[in-house]
């Protein structure tokens, strides 16, 4: 009788066909030639940067776990990393410096010391950062790593505000009187001129009051530091106007006053006194002294 299962009746098996074999593991190459195994021993950015982190931990618990004594080991670590990160593509090709004046860039660029290649993983960014720092011309820095190639050091520059001028040397000074002193006073005419002992911690303070009032700016040679209390104020055609130790906007201001009725900046005096608030006496260049009421006075 003929076997029955399930479904009807027992279908007899089919024939291969001659001379037709099936192996499921050869597999056709891929387009372009290459076999499917080309790609073995290659390893992906991202992976490396992965591994090279992980040697890197590792070294630094070894290290830390035998007091030190792994440090050979982890200095071999770190050079293997390093090699794997430039075999990469991590070496120093571009450094970027933002906000540095072409007088600043060279000194900048010196202290820096970077040479195109360096392995980049191996910069220390503290102490490029302090050196960057160390330059006079600089107040502050910053130091970024771009991978995979590139340093950007973005400088905050010391503002030039005038030039002191003490005990025969002159040097430009920023306004809080931090002397810069790779800037060559020579090179800038414009700035005003500050003379002695405490002129440059001082200057931040006048300069501003001085600086916004143009007929008087226009006219000045110097500002003299006296006594380390006061100012004098010595204009290009010899007059001295002098300020009290206190409040020098206050007699700035009667001076203004006195300029407008009077034109007395224009006269060439050889001497404006400020330094009583009640009042202004005035030298001609004859010697004799006016006096007149300040503003408000009687």
């Amino acid at each position: 009788m003929p076997a029955v299962v399930r479904g009807g009746r027992k279908q007899a098996p089919t024939p291969k066909k001659a001379g037709k074999t099936t192996n499921r593991s050869a597999r056709p190459a891929p387009r372009g030639g290459r076999p499917p195994h080309a790609d073995v021993g290659r390893v992906p950015p991202r992976l490396g940067i992965a591994v090279a982190a992980g040697v890197v931990v590792l070294g630094l618990t070894l290290t830390m776990a035998t007091g030190g004594r792994a440090q050979a080991f982890s200095a071999a670590v770190g050079q293997g990393v390093d090699n794997q990160l430039a075999a990469m593509g991590f070496k120093l090709k571009a450094v970027h410096i933002k906000g540095a004046s072409p007088e600043a860039l060279p000194y900048v660029q010196r202290a820096l010391n970077l040479r195109r290649g360096q392995p980049l993983a191996r910069l220390n960014l503290a102490e490029l950062q302090g050196r960057v720092k160390a330059v006079g011309w600089v107040k502050d820095a910053k130091v970024v790593r771009l991978l995979p190639d590139t340093l950007v050091i973005s400088v905050t520059e010391r503002e030039r505000l005038a030039v002191w001028q003490h005990e025969g040397r002159a040097a430009v000074i920023d306004a809080e009187g931090q002397v810069i002193p790779e800037a060559d006073p020579g090179r800038f005419p414009d700035l005003p001129l500050v003379v002695g002992e405490g002129a440059d911690i001082t200057a931040g303070e006048i300069l501003p009051l001085v600086v916004q009032r143009p007929r008087l700016l226009g006219r000045l040679e110097a500002l003299v530091r006296v006594d380390t209390r006061r100012w004098d104020l010595r204009l290009k055609d010899g007059s001295l106007i002098q300020l009290p130790a206190v409040d020098e906007e206050s007699a700035l201001i009667q001076l203004d006053q006195l300029d407008q009725r009077s034109r007395v900046l224009e006269l060439g005096f050889a001497r404006i006194d400020l330094r009583d608030p009640e009042m202004i006496a005035v030298r001609p260049r004859d010697g004799r002294q006016v006096v007149a009421p300040a503003a408000g006075g009687a």
